[in-house]
């Protein structure tokens, strides 16, 4: 197990975080969603790049339903309007959403804003500044996720955990046997699609996961 120390002042931001794959039938994905909050992630994020915004609405209502019964935090990925609309525990933004500070506004104290700083260290700051709950950093190694995201040095989680004194996730590629590498760089929450998603048993693999912490 790693000896990473857990950061106190954010407590819950610390473990698996699991992001839903694009999936276009509902029923499949919250099936599947199912058998992954069994395992008690620490953060559910709905993420669907290629819904239209119906679709994206009947998912996020159905998801956050799981969540909440499950009591496990529900992130919406790049949608502060329907974060919002549908009250979310949170939104996940990247350059392309918004401006950060007008989201933190939006949000509130009591919801989670986390902010994607792909390898930008000037966006990490602002992040800082501007009172997000973390920020994620990746894609950390070649990801079919996020295929053109340009890659993030291990480095860039060690510098934030040491300056910027809130949560780092880090997201791209990662499975379970790379993230042994990841965790070692100061990374309190593992973003992962696939490799949990995909997995035979999701619950077990998010509590694999988990015992890395």
């Amino acid at each position: 197990m790693s000896e990473t120390p857990s950061d106190p002042s954010a407590p819950g931001l610390r473990g698996l975080y699991a992001v839903t794959p694009d999936e276009p039938d509902t029923a499949r994905l919250i099936a599947c969603a199912e058998r992954v909050l069994a395992g008690r992630p620490a953060l559910l994020q709905y993420r669907n790049k290629t819904a239209d915004a119906a679709l994206r609405r009947l998912q996020a209502v159905a998801l956050q339903a799981l969540c909440r019964a499950a009591g496990v935090p529900f992130i919406v990925n790049d949608d502060l309007a329907l974060a919002l609309e549908i009250d979310a525990d949170g939104a996940h933004l990247g350059r392309d959403d918004g401006a950060p500070a007008a989201a933190r506004a939006a949000l509130g104290a009591q919801r989670i804003l986390g902010l994607t700083c792909y390898a930008d260290w000037s966006r990490a700051t602002e992040g800082a500044a501007v009172g997000a709950d973390y920020i994620a950093f990746g894609a950390m190694f070649p990801s079919v996720t996020k295929p053109n995201a340009p890659p993030a040095p291990f480095a860039m989680i060690t510098r934030a955990k040491r300056e910027l004194g809130l949560p780092v996730a880090a997201i791209g590629g990662i499975t379970l046997a790379n993230a042994p590498q990841v965790r070692a760089a100061g990374a309190d929450l593992l973003a992962v699609v696939s490799n949990v998603f995909a997995a035979d048993d999701p619950a077990a693999r998010v509590a694999a996961y988990h015992a890395l912490f």
